[in-house]
C-alpha cells in the first residue's frame, strides 16, 4: 500500500500516552492524519485498536515492549501494517533492542525505527526538529516519512535501523556522564571533551553489531548525541546533575516526572561490553557511579588518568 497515492489516509495507532507517545501523537494529528492512542489504561483492548491499523507507532517503555509485543505476535497481523518503533533502550533480560525484539515478535511486518535529536517537550511547543526513519524495507521507511514529515518537522530516511536505534539508545548513558560533568562545574573545555569521546565509544558498540558507521555522524548519532547532553529537557542529563550535586539516586529517578532509560542502558551496556569485550571507558564510570562504587568526583578523575594514546586509536571507524 502507497499512503502517498492513497484516496484516504492511513490508520495510525501510537502505543503509549507518555511524553514521546504524545509528542508524535502531536506531530500525526497537526498532520491531519486519523491517529489513536492506546495505553494501559485505555477502555479499548490492544486488540480491537489494532486490527485496523496501517501503522502501529511503538513508544511505551523498553520494559513493556516484550509483553506488547506477544501481545501483537498472537494477533496475526495483516502483512502491509508497518511497524515504527520510537522506544530507545536494551531490554534487561534479552540485551536486545526494541526492533530486535519486534522482528523476532513480528517477522513479516516492515520495521521501521524512528530517532533523532527530538525533545518532547521543544516538539510540543512546535519548535523545529530533525529526525530519522530507518527500515532495511525503503518503502516503509518512505512511507513512515510521508506521514510524520511537516514544516517543522524534518525527517531523513536511511537503510540502518540497528545504528540508528543504538545512537538513540547509547547517547542516554552519555547524558548522564555530561550531566555530572555540568554540575561539578567543571567548564565548557570538560563538557566537549567528553561528548566528543562518547561519540567514538558509542559508534565502537554499533560497530561491533554491524551498525553502519555514517549513521553515527548523522541526527541519530552525533545530532542525539549534543541534543541529549546539552538540555534540562534531557532526563537523562538530569539524572547526572543531581548526582554530581549528592542526590540519591532513587530520590533522583522519584522526582524525574519519567523514566530515565539511560540507568538501565548503561547495566545491560555493561554486560554486553564484558561479554564482547568492547571498550567502553565512559560508560563503565557511569556504571560505577550508578552503583555507589566511587563519587562524581571520582569518576572525572578516573577517564583523566586513563592512558595516554593517540586520539584516533580506539575510533575504530
Amino acid at each position: 500500500m502507497s499512503f502517498a497515492n492513497a484516496n484516504t489516509p492511513p490508520q495510525v495507532v501510537v502505543l503509549g500516552a507518555g511524553a514521546w507517545g504524545s509528542s508524535l501523537t502531536y506531530v500525526l494529528n497537526n498532520n491531519d492524519i486519523p491517529t489513536q492512542v492506546w495505553s494501559r489504561r485505555s477502555p479499548q483492548s490492544l486488540e480491537s485498536m489494532v486490527a485496523g491499523a496501517d501503522v502501529i507507532v511503538s513508544a511505551v517503555s523498553i520494559k513493556g515492549v516484550p509483553s506488547v509485543a506477544a501481545r501483537l505476535e498472537a494477533m496475526n497481523l495483516q502483512k502491509r501494517t508497518i511497524l515504527v518503533t520510537a522506544t530507545k533502550g536494551l531490554d534487561p533480560e534479552t540485551m536486545a533492542t526494541p526492533s530486535q525484539i519486534w522482528q523476532a515478535s513480528l517477522p513479516s511486518q516492515p520495521i521501521a525505527v524512528l530517532s533523532g535529536p527530538n525533545l518532547s517537550k521543544e516538539i510540543d511547543q512546535g519548535l523545529p526538529a530533525a529526525t530519522v526513519v530507518a527500515s532495511s524495507d525503503q518503502a516503509a521507511a518512505e512511507e513512515i516519512q510521508t506521514i510524520f514529515a511537516a514544516d517543522n518537522f524534518r525527517v531523513y530516511t536511511n537503510n540502518d535501523p540497528l545504528g540508528t536505534e543504538l545512537g538513540g539508545t547509547l547517547k542516554n548513558v552519555m547524558a548522564i556522564a555530561v550531566g555530572v560533568c555540568e554540575g561539578l562545574g567543571l567548564g565548557t573545555n570538560a563538557k566537549s571533551a567528553l561528548i566528543t569521546r562518547a561519540l567514538p565509544e558509542i559508534t565502537r558498540v554499533g560497530l561491533h553489531f554491524g551498525a553502519q558507521p555514517d549513521t553515527f555522524w548523522g541526527l541519530a548519532g552525533l545530532g542525539d548525541l549534543l541534543a541529549t547532553c546539552s538540555s534540562m529537557l534531557s532526563r537523562n542529563y538530569r539524572v547526572g546533575y543531581g548526582l554530581s550535586k549528592g542526590q540519591a539516586l532513587e530520590e533522583i529517578l522519584a522526582n524525574l516526572g519519567g523514566t530515565a532509560e539511560g540507568v538501565n542502558t548503561t547495566d545491560v551496556l555493561i554486560k554486553i561490553a564484558n561479554r564482547e569485550k568492547i571498550a567502553v571507558p565512559i560508560t563503565r564510570q557511569v556504571y560505577r557511579l550508578l552503583h555507589g562504587k566511587i563519587t562524581p568526583p571520582q569518576a572525572v578523575e578516573a577517564l583523566m588518568e586513563r592512558e595516554l594514546k593517540a586520539e584516533f586509536e580506539d575510533f575504530d571507524l
